[in-house]
């Protein structure tokens, strides 16, 4: 099963990083009330980036390692790779 991590841009614009199997399942979750407890409170919420396929494992590590990060820094992969592009992962994988 392929997994992917996301941000999502939320209406007071910040930015919630997550991970999971199904993207439009999940915006569709956040979108209507039942996703995270960060964006229910901040509808609604559009993609902003989105990793290529990785296993469970790396998606993980992923989502950590974006958490970490600043907002600054946060945008910038979002300006940087944009979603629809190719990440390091999906391209590993070819």
């Amino acid at each position: 099963m392929c997994w992917r991590v996301y941000l999502l841009r939320c209406s007071d614009n910040s930015l919630y990083c997550g991970a999971t199997t199904d993207i439009q399942r999940r915006l569709s979750e956040h979108n209507s009330g039942v996703g995270a407890r960060y964006t229910r409170s901040r509808l609604p919420v559009t993609m902003a980036w989105s990793s290529g396929e990785l296993t469970k494992s790396e998606a993980f590590k992923e989502e950590y390692r974006i958490k970490r990060l600043s907002k600054t820094m946060k945008e910038g992969i979002i300006d940087a790779v944009g979603i629809n592009k190719k990440s390091p992962g999906e391209e590993r994988r070819g």
